[in-house]
């Protein structure tokens, strides 16, 4: 069975950082490319990173520069390190993978607010 799992979601003041982790079982989670989308209330769920099975990474021009993703093989898990975090950043926070066939996780909060 499949399983992508997310965590560390919470609330945070405006320039504040979080990191959430997106654990990977059931899947060759080396093979995978891994991302982290985001879907705010009334809006569409957009790409915010994602980085390949070979470390190659791919950023929203909205957070580039505040936030990294990252991964390590060993733990099957993939990262999002979030800093400078803008009210705008809030968002229920989805982790991805995708390897011929897709797979989601069930979303993580997060909320930027003073």
């Amino acid at each position: 069975q499949v399983q992508l799992v997310e965590s560390g979601g919470g609330l945070v003041q405006p320039g504040g950082s979080l990191r959430l982790s997106c654990a990977a079982s059931g899947i060759r989670f080396s093979a995978y490319t891994m991302a982290w989308y985001r879907q705010a209330p009334g809006k569409e769920r957009e790409l915010v990173a994602e980085i390949t099975s070979g470390g190659s990474t791919n950023y929203a021009d909205s957070v580039k520069g505040r936030f990294t993703i990252s991964r390590d093989n060993a733990k099957n898990t993939v990262y999002l390190q979030m800093s400078s975090l803008e009210p705008e950043d809030t968002a229920v926070y989805y982790c991805k993978g995708s390897h011929f066939t897709t797979y989601w996780g069930q979303g993580t909060q997060v909320t930027v607010s003073s």
